[in-house]
């Protein structure tokens, strides 16, 4: 009786395959046609570096059209052995070259990679499948794999264009939010992104993506979804209802994006039908660049944060060599800024910023234009403005003032290595040093420490950066080993009490570690945080409801924004630092300093 049930069962799923296949059946853009000049595909072999020890298989497969003089356009497929078989339901060989003959889509170069598999050590040993590690995830590495392995490896032997609107990227199942976190965390190479039953479920935190990409800034990247309501429902989720909100997600941040629903399961029938009009959408308009979304919802006058329409502007960079010359008469003439920290502005809106390394204080004023304001400011980390107008700083040699004319410094405290300060109305301080938090009243030279500790309800703060609300009444101290920020409530002799981790980051996939850094608060009550995801913006809740992204013009290399504050005329511009340089942009309310 068991044979028979398994015999039926079985007859059953092939009757159901093709009466699925006959009712989305393959159009003659995925079958071969006369006439149709036809490419080649070649197959290699890939030992991985950033996926240690792993080999996989690969495709590369070059339209007759190519020719060595010109750029290519490149789109990489997941699962390279289902999509390039030609008995398939992707076909991809034959449909680029019905497609591309057509001039449906240009001349395009595929590469199509399987995942890769770290085999046993010995015979008979058990070997790694990755498919999931690296498909499933949600960082950058697989887009890391792309950029610094597989794309130089096949721009020796072809000429592949490095332009972000030239390359798009696909795949089914894990391999489709693959290709969207590939676009994601790096828009600046790829643009264009083709999933099918797309597995946006909590195999590796992918469904935290809805949410993302509502709070987060829109990314100038085009995103074709496909997907069918008898896909999977287990442990992970419910494809279809996360496919649903991910469109939802796209359509309320301003994307442009379609979704294509269809009746089938966790399979390719109905994606192998669609891919071809898929393709065409995916690469309509070309050569024309695809523009970033309008931003609505963050720049919404009620409820926003940025002015739509203005993107970052960099007002200085600290390098003075030739080049930067011509490029730019923002210079600051003292040399390259080594290790920007502190960030600081007055009441009028003119903007400071330490460099560590440098040994010197900037200063940009309301017109953009940067000049050097103290030098042999040895080891300065932090600046902050207290009573008068005075500005303040702490580092290695502890806690100094400087002349409003930049030409003297005192030492106001000695013997103290701090990271940042506060300086509260009365001209007293509060101040991280060595993962802790201090306090140092007006009247004396001797600090009262704070936490971690049972008084903070907390052991495992590391304590980074510090900000006081606009009425002085609440510290918020940031933890960069965590994903939290403090808050705590400042007693009428200056200690802290009642502390919370209350607002809560967002993180990167690799850890818990929201890198948290410098932070400045709107006079909306609205905390902005610099974390490795980009600009944080906190309502007082402490509830992020909106991420800025890393200026885009910003070198990558030059690591995460590192200090925010608001500056500018009527101290409407948020300024940040990068690195070497400093961007501003203009907001969508006045805020105050």
């Amino acid at each position: 009786m068991k044979k028979l049930c398994l015999l039926v069962g079985l007859c059953t799923a092939l009757a159901g395959a093709v009466w699925a296949a006959e009712d989305y059946p393959l159009g003659p853009d995925s079958q071969r046609q006369p006439g149709v000049p036809q490419g080649k595909v070649t197959q290699y072999t890939w030992t991985s570096k950033i996926f240690p020890g792993t080999v996989r298989d690969y495709w590369v497969y070059v339209p007759a059209q190519y020719s060595p003089e010109k750029p290519a356009c490149v789109m990489v497929f997941e699962d390279g052995k289902i999509y390039v078989d030609e008995n398939g339901r992707e076909r991809i060989p034959i449909v680029f070259d019905n497609l591309i003959a057509k001039h449906d889509m240009p001349v395009t170069i595929a590469i199509l990679i399987d995942p890769g598999v770290l085999k046993g050590a010995a015979p008979g040993q058990m070997s790694r499948a990755n498919r999931s590690y690296e498909y499933d995830g949600l960082s950058d590495r697989y887009a890391r794999f792309l950029l610094d392995e597989i794309l130089p490896e096949v721009a020796k032997h072809y000429n592949l264009s490095t332009n972000p609107n030239d390359r798009a990227i696909s795949g089914g199942s894990s391999g489709g939010i693959c290709s969207f976190t590939v676009a994601w965390t790096h828009p600046e190479a790829f643009r264009r992104v083709l999933s099918f039953i797309g597995s946006f479920a909590d195999l590796r935190g992918g469904d935290i993506y809805p949410a993302l990409i509502r709070k987060t800034e829109p990314k100038p990247i085009r995103v074709f979804l496909q997907d069918g309501n008898h896909d999977l429902n287990n442990f992970a989720g419910d494809w279809w209802l996360a496919n649903q909100a991910m469109a939802s997600a796209l359509a309320y941040a301003g994307y442009d994006f379609k979704f294509v629903t269809g009746d089938k399961d966790h399979d390719m029938i109905q994606g192998g039908a669609i891919l071809p009009d898929a393709l065409r959408w995916l690469w309509r308009d070309y050569p024309q660049p695809i523009p970033k979304p309008g931003m609505h919802h963050l720049g919404d006058r009620q409820t926003g944060f940025v002015d739509v329409g203005m993107d970052w502007e960099k007002v200085a960079t600290f390098a003075g060599d030739a080049r930067t010359k011509a490029r730019t008469s923002l210079l600051v003439p003292t040399g390259r800024l080594k290790d920007a920290r502190g960030i600081a502005v007055d009441q009028q809106g003119n903007v400071f910023i330490a460099d560590s390394s440098g040994k010197a204080i900037y200063r940009i004023d309301l017109d953009g234009h940067a000049s050097t304001f103290f030098k042999n400011a040895e080891g300065v980390r932090s600046l902050a403005f207290g009573p008068e107008g005075r500005l303040d700083s702490c580092g290695d040699e502890g806690i100094a003032r400087y002349s409003s004319d930049g030409t003297k410094s005192y030492r106001l405290v000695g013997f103290i290595e701090c990271q940042d300060i506060a300086v509260t109305r009365v001209g007293g301080f509060i101040f991280t040093g060595d993962g802790t938090v201090a306090s140092l009243p007006p009247s004396t030279h001797q600090p009262n420490h704070y936490g971690p500790g049972e008084d903070w309800g907390l052991r495992s703060l590391v304590a980074n950066g510090v900000c006081l609300s606009p009425d002085q009444s609440m510290l918020y101290v940031s933890d960069p080993n965590g994903k939290w920020v403090w808050s705590y409530q400042v007693q009428a002799d200056g200690s802290l009490a009642n502390g919370e981790p209350f607002f809560r980051m967002e993180t990167l996939d690799e850890s818990s570690a929201s890198g948290a850094a410098g932070m400045a608060m709107d006079s909306k009550g609205l905390l902005y945080v610099a974390t490795l995801l980009g600009i944080q913006i906190c309502d007082p809740q402490g509830r992020v409801v909106g991420i800025l992204n890393r200026p885009e013009q910003a070198d990558p290399s030059l690591g995460p924004v590192s200090g925010v504050t608001f500056g500018g005329p009527d101290h409407q511009y948020l300024y940040v630092v990068v690195g070497n340089d400093v961007f501003r942009r203009h907001l969508v309310r006045k805020v105050g300093p």
